[in-house]
């Protein structure tokens, strides 16, 4: 019996090439840019700052925004640039993936926002919108329990599979986004579309639980790469 391969040679478990690099925009106050297999998405954070108009800030907490937007030019055929119904449900579903990780109670009557850009989609565009909101926030400076690391499995030809494609996306039989809080193991995030019977489900969140702390690996190693290029250029300065 032959093994069990997608259509782009990875076995069920196997996730797709990852990038990342965090300070890719000058002008924000954090920003970070993830590419996973062919999606593409940048992120850019700015705050802590003053929340206008005033009367919408917390006395005892910040506020998060969030908006996700799809480039015009992401997909194959051109999207209008005017927001869609789910590109409004994916701003709150980040935004609410993110939030409990921040300490919003350090920072009253102020207001987070958060930039999410997917430049190309290629399936998974939240979840890499997560991990590289999660970033931004990170290289902003702005305090966290932890960071939010963010994969999608699925049920794709009758089997259980990681980081679905654009393609697998369309055709698979469910899909679950799930958001984790790696050092922690505490889920932030989890959407199931389509059924799985719980054997499947378990499977399937035990699956992407390993991706994420996976991710959560490369998440830490970003920004510890980042800081000590950023110290090693001081020391050199000196």
């Amino acid at each position: 019996m032959s093994e069990f391969t997608r259509r782009d040679g990875r076995k069920p478990d196997e996730l797709r090439p990852i990038k990342m690099k965090v300070g890719v925009l000058d002008k924000a106050d954090g920003s970070a840019y993830v590419e996973q297999g062919g999606t593409k998405v940048l992120v850019a954070v700015y705050g802590p700052r003053e929340v206008h108009p005033r009367h919408l800030g917390l006395p005892e907490s910040a506020i998060v925004r969030c908006r996700y937007h799809m480039a015009p030019f992401s997909t194959k055929e051109r999207k209008s640039p005017t927001p869609t119904r789910r590109e409004i449900e994916l701003s709150k579903v980040i935004k609410e993936a993110l939030a409990s990780t921040i300490m919003l109670d350090l920072y009253p009557r102020t207001t987070i926002d958060i930039f999410v850009e997917v430049l190309q989609a290629d399936g998974g565009t939240r979840c890499a919108g997560i991990t590289a909101a999660s970033l931004a926030l990170a290289h902003a400076g702005i305090p966290m329990i932890d960071l939010v690391s963010a994969c999608a499995v699925g049920k794709w030809n009758g089997r259980i599979i990681v980081d679905l494609t654009g393609e697998e996306d369309e055709e698979c039989e469910a899909d679950m986004p799930v958001a984790l809080m790696p050092s922690l193991e505490r889920v932030t995030l989890i959407q199931l579309n389509g059924r799985l019977t719980p054997d499947e489900f378990l499977e399937a969140f035990n699956l992407a639980v390993k991706a994420c702390k996976y991710i959560g690996e490369l998440q830490k190693a970003t920004l510890r790469s980042y800081y000590e290029k950023i110290k090693e250029e001081v020391l050199y300065e000196q």
